[in-house]
């Protein structure tokens, strides 16, 4: 079986370098994108499993590029997680019950987060959960 592709979107390269070594590990495949429309693009022709998706970066915010995913039929069930330092409570109500990302990781976020989080949104998109929309 293939790895899972994980497409990360976030204006720091440092966060993509270090999801990158510890996702790695764990055997996934994972890609970074600077922008919103790089990632955009990305995804669109790399077709990634999952995306890691950060909401604060300076050319298009997150949910601008969350939207579009959802709105593009050849990414809409491609599940979404949020990576981000917007810690409060009502961002992270925000994004899991109004916009419904699958999940929300606040930065600084533990190695272990991470992997949860990947692990447990794979699992439910194999078992054919239902992707947000």
């Amino acid at each position: 079986m293939a790895p899972a592709r994980i497409l990360c979107i976030d204006d720091e390269k440092e966060i993509i370098d270090l999801i990158r070594l510890i996702l790695a590990r764990k055997g996934y495949e994972v890609a970074g994108a600077t922008s919103g429309d790089e990632g955009l693009a990305k995804a669109r022709s790399w077709k990634p499993d999952l995306v890691l998706l950060d909401l604060m970066m300076p050319d298009m915010d997150g949910w601008e590029v969350f939207h579009r995913i959802r709105a593009d039929e050849s990414l809409a069930e491609i599940p979404v997680i949020v990576v981000t330092a917007r810690a409060q409570s009502i961002d992270r109500v925000l994004g899991l019950h109004v916009a419904r990302v699958n999940d929300y990781i606040s930065k600084p976020f533990t190695p272990q987060d991470l992997i949860e989080s990947v692990e447990r949104v794979l699992a439910r998109k194999a078992a054919g959960g239902e992707t947000a929309k």
